[in-house]
């Protein structure tokens, strides 16, 4: 059923940033956003426009107290004493124009919030026709109002129609806004960084790369999940140590019975059950071989930067030797990626190596994508099942129905391969190949 609810929250969640500096800034930064509108609505709601209203009032007050004096002064030469007084006491510049009368053009008058009070302070207090021009002056405002005689013209200093503490408030605002902005973010930016550090050392890890000791820091529960890592990481140092140097023992130890077998074999002569002895025992000294090989790889070997381009045409020009018919195409530069060499030729070795066991053509392609190297080894071979693919990379596993049995192998090929590909932090996959027969896939991380 169509959630419309799910829908809006999964777009709102693809706004949101995706690291967690990111979100952790936006968690941070929107109640101050919020805090700052509501104050600014509250104040120019409250403050400013009753401060403003009061302001005009002031004014339309003076204005209207002139207006209702100048009667009594009914020439210029009494008119300029009392617009002195005016000029001193109050700041306005007042001027007399006898028999003029006001221009009828509705858009000298703006509407903004001082034009808005001072209009409804001069309506309530002159009540006379007058117009407010603010926009022929910076820093004065104009009123000129009609009277019976003549036009009075009044320049108001903007000040006194402004109240400076918006612009304070303003500043100090924004100001402490963007301080706390700044604290905020180098916190959060020293917060995140024991975090980057330990992802950093977990997918160092997991490609198998030499690294310095982590040093869990941080939160306490940062710190703790770094000391979580460091004991991970040391269990499985120790497994492999142990799985590695067991295997090694185990193999080396089976050659000496192996041997013998052989010789006791070599003395009994021919026939059809010493021939299947002897294959079963070759059979053993292959997967013998591949154990030992496996486990001087794993146990000893460091990451290096190697041109895996190289790499591959080593691989290719072995199996050429040993007659296979291999198309090989490679960038036209070098790439190079941190590799254990001998364990990826061998991992690689493997995969060719079971392509040209059951196929007459191979073909290997080396690819660089934005963020890991591929390796395409395809082949006109029989292929593998789409349900047993994965079955293939089990120990000793092998397909009868696909895979001639008597061509050899081990059952540890591919295992082997994948092991050595997905401790480079990569993995190894197996698909159909374009032409017919089966494609491995390996991509390894830049």
């Amino acid at each position: 059923m169509h959630n419309p609810f799910r829908d809006w929250l999964t777009g709102f969640e693809r706004m949101l940033p995706r690291s967690l500096l990111g979100r952790s800034i936006l968690i941070i930064v929107t109640p101050i956003v919020l805090l700052q509108v509501v104050s600014a609505w509250v104040f120019y709601d409250s403050h400013w426009e009753t401060v403003t209203r009061r302001l005009a009032q002031s004014v339309a007050g003076e204005i209207g107290a002139i207006v209702q004096m100048m009667p009594r002064h009914p020439t210029a030469e009494e008119l300029q004493p009392l617009f002195a007084i005016v000029d001193d006491d109050m700041g306005l510049e007042l001027t007399f124009k006898s028999g003029e009368i006001l221009p009828n053009d509705p858009t000298i008058m703006r509407q903004n919030l001082v034009d808005q009070q001072l209009a409804r302070a001069l309506e309530s207090r002159v009540e006379r026709p007058f117009i407010i021009d603010s926009r022929s002056l910076e820093k004065l405002i104009e009123i000129h109002v009609q009277l019976a005689d003549g036009v009075l013209h009044v320049v108001v200093p903007r000040r006194r129609l402004f109240s400076s503490t918006t612009y304070v408030f303003l500043l100090w605002m924004v100001g402490t806004s963007l301080a706390l902005l700044t604290v905020a973010t180098s916190f959060m930016r020293h917060q995140v960084q024991p975090i980057k550090r330990l992802a950093q050392a977990a997918e160092d890890f997991g490609k198998g790369r030499e690294m310095a000791p982590f040093r869990p820091d941080g939160a306490t529960e940062v710190a703790l999940a770094g000391q979580a890592f460091n004991l991970m990481r040391n269990r499985i140092r120790r497994q492999i140590v142990q799985r590695t140097e067991m295997l090694a023992g185990v193999s080396h130890d089976l050659r000496t019975p192996l041997t013998r077998m052989k010789l006791q074999l070599a003395m009994m002569g021919d026939g059809p059950d010493i021939a299947d002895l002897k294959k079963d025992v070759a059979d053993m000294e292959r997967m013998i071989g591949a154990y030992l090989a496996f486990a001087r790889g794993e146990g000893t070997e460091h990451p290096q930067p190697t041109d895996i381009a190289a790499l591959v045409a080593d691989v290719a020009g072995d199996a050429r030797r040993h007659g296979a018919d291999i198309e090989l195409a490679l960038p036209a530069r070098g790439i190079v990626v941190p590799l254990r060499r001998d364990a990826f030729r061998r991992a690689l070795g493997n995969v060719v190596g079971n392509a040209q066991r059951y196929a007459s053509r191979v073909a290997v392609t080396l690819d660089l994508k934005p963020r890991h190297v591929e390796v395409m080894v395809d082949d006109n071979g029989p292929g593998i099942p789409a349900g047993a693919r994965e079955d293939v990379f089990k120990p000793f596993f092998r397909l009868e129905q696909s895979r001639n049995p008597e061509t050899g192998g081990t059952g540890l090929g591919l295992t082997i391969a994948r092991d050595i590909i997905r401790g480079h932090g990569g993995d190894l996959e197996l698909q159909d190949a374009p032409g017919g027969g089966l494609r491995a896939v390996i991509r390894v991380p830049l």
